[in-house]
């Protein structure tokens, strides 16, 4: 009788946030890209949200088999999130690194000419 009890109460309490969450995300505009984050889209938002619905699925039925889609939703989430920032932070090393050779090129040029 107390596990029903304190697993109902836990159910509850997930339900309770679960809903207070959804409500402030709407007021507050939950899924705005954050600024300091460029190379966090749209589809990181949605890789979050499916790993979201997959937790939600395990923890309503933690059956073997919602385990393991949490584990793989879990596993795409965090590679597709990797690779965009990789993908982000090697486009921005090259444009760092082709403004440097413009520089260094701009002052030889400029030092052979006085």
């Amino acid at each position: 009788m107390h596990a029903d009890t304190h697993t109902h109460t836990f159910i509850h309490t997930q339900n309770s946030y679960s809903d207070f969450g959804t409500a402030s995300g709407t007021v507050l505009g939950q899924h705005e890209l954050k600024q300091h984050k460029p190379w966090f889209d749209e589809e990181c938002l949605g890789v979050l949200d499916q790993r979201k619905q997959g937790k939600m699925q395990w923890v309503q039925d933690p059956s073997h088999s919602n385990v393991d889609n949490l584990n793989n939703v879990r596993r795409e989430a965090s590679r597709h999130i990797r690779n965009n920032k990789k993908s982000y932070l090697k486009a921005k090393f090259e444009e760092h690194e082709t403004n440097s050779k413009i520089k260094i090129l701009g002052t030889c040029i400029g030092a052979s000419v006085t």
